[in-house]
């Protein structure tokens, strides 16, 4: 649909000039075209400033009242119902507006408390003297151990050659939802990988790559699992391990 007709009219429709069958015509318009209306609210408020404007010059009261009532021959009836709908689509978009900000802003804070719990997780297994509940580099050793622990299962992949070690694993909880919580070695670095199911973080995003306090996190999901991989690692060496971990289905 092309808007230039309707919209060469609305200063005339604003200013009351339209003859009473455009105007009725660009009335019905304006309640069914939100692009339109959002124009003459626009323009609404343009006129509104450069009325402002004026105010700092005050003319003669017989000038004034000659132009008032000008003016107030000039207006249907119709043009003080426009102005009413044009406020109300104001205030609607408005308040749509402002809703879905404050919707945003609370998601957003939600999902920075997991990231930070995530991340408090890992500090806390790296403060620990005994990090793992489960010691073992085999992960047919360390798999098995989960079972009856976590309401789900899950595979690991085979690290010969890749650099990676498994140090073992524990059960950690976020959200007060029980998951696994696998350690890995590469070169100094100690790495936590996460797994739990979608419903305990499902405010976070399917996959992502970003930094939670001064650590990196890639997180994906998959096969109805929430995947996290966190350490102060580089990024390169987090993916690979998450390519790892994603390919052992």
């Amino acid at each position: 649909m092309t808007h230039d007709p309707w919209l060469a009219q609305l200063d005339a429709y604003l200013d009351g000039e339209l003859e009473s069958g455009p105007m009725q015509d660009l009335d019905r318009h304006l309640r069914d075209c939100p692009p339109c209306a959002a124009e003459s609210l626009r323009r609404l408020q343009w006129k509104r400033t450069v009325h402002a404007a004026g105010q700092r010059y005050t003319a003669d009261p017989a000038f004034r009242e000659r132009i008032r009532k000008s003016a107030s021959q000039q207006r249907s009836a119709g043009f003080s119902w426009r102005w009413a709908l044009i406020a109300a689509m104001a205030a609607v978009l408005v308040a749509v507006v402002g809703l879905g900000i404050v919707s945003e802003e609370k998601r957003s804070a939600q999902q920075d408390r997991v990231r930070s719990e995530l991340a408090d997780l890992h500090i806390a297994t790296l403060a620990s003297s005994s990090p793992v509940d489960v010691v073992s580099t085999d992960r047919h050793t360390v798999k098995p151990w989960f079972e009856g622990k976590i309401p789900f299962s899950f595979n690991l992949p085979e690290l010969q050659g890749t650099g990676f070690e498994l140090l073992g694993g524990r059960v950690s909880y976020l959200d007060q939802s029980p998951g696994a919580e696998l350690i890995y070695r590469i070169r100094k670095h100690q790495i936590s990988v996460f797994i739990f199911q979608e419903r305990a973080a499902a405010v976070l995003p399917a996959s992502e790559s970003r930094d939670a306090q001064s650590f990196h996190l890639e997180s994906w999901t998959q096969g109805g699992l929430h995947y996290f991989v966190i350490g102060d690692a580089s990024p390169e060496d987090l993916d690979s391990l998450r390519k790892l971990l994603t390919g052992a289905h």
